[in-house]
């Protein structure tokens, strides 16, 4: 089973913080990586979003890596390449729905992190929870998390290649 964390700062230094701390965690063990970015909306809404310099350090297959870049992409209304069309961003959605991401996940998280606000985005496949939080609570953050299911997780990647085909 795999989880799907969303962290949102009230600053983009906490961010910053809480994001290579989370490397760090990933180093110690304290957590296993599948996927991690730093999400940043500037004042005017614009998002960017930032992930790690090596993929190969969290063991991102290419399924995964697609599969997390379009979770965050699809979160945060990010386009994401090759993904762009009309109809592969609906089924894309409908999956989505299938995973439980649902619409009122999605709006949780556009929430939390409005403009001027920044996130890290984690895919973790392991995670110490007592650590992991004792660890992040001098950043100050506020928790979004969905988790997906074994089966969830293997679904969503199937729907997702088959929209991307």
């Amino acid at each position: 089973m795999a989880d799907l964390i969303v962290i949102a700062f009230d600053t983009e230094p906490d961010a910053e913080a809480a994001y290579n701390k989370i490397q760090e965690l990933q180093n110690d063990l304290v957590v296993e990586l599948a996927g991690l970015a730093l999400v940043k909306v500037d004042g005017d809404g614009k998002t960017r979003v930032e992930y790690p310099g090596s993929a190969a350090r969290f063991g991102l297959g290419t399924a995964s890596g697609a599969l997390f870049g379009t979770l965050v992409g699809i979160l945060f209304f990010v386009p994401v390449v090759g993904l762009v069309f009309g109809g592969l961003l609906g089924a894309l959605f409908a999956a989505m729905d299938k995973s439980g991401l649902d619409a009122e996940f999605r709006q949780r998280v556009q929430d939390a992190v409005s403009a001027g606000k920044s996130a890290v985005v984690l895919y973790a496949t392991k995670l110490t929870a007592d650590k992991f939080a004792a660890a992040l609570a001098p950043y100050h953050g506020s928790v979004v998390q969905t988790s997906l299911s074994h089966d969830q997780e293997r679904e969503l990647v199937h729907d997702l290649s088959a929209t991307s085909a």
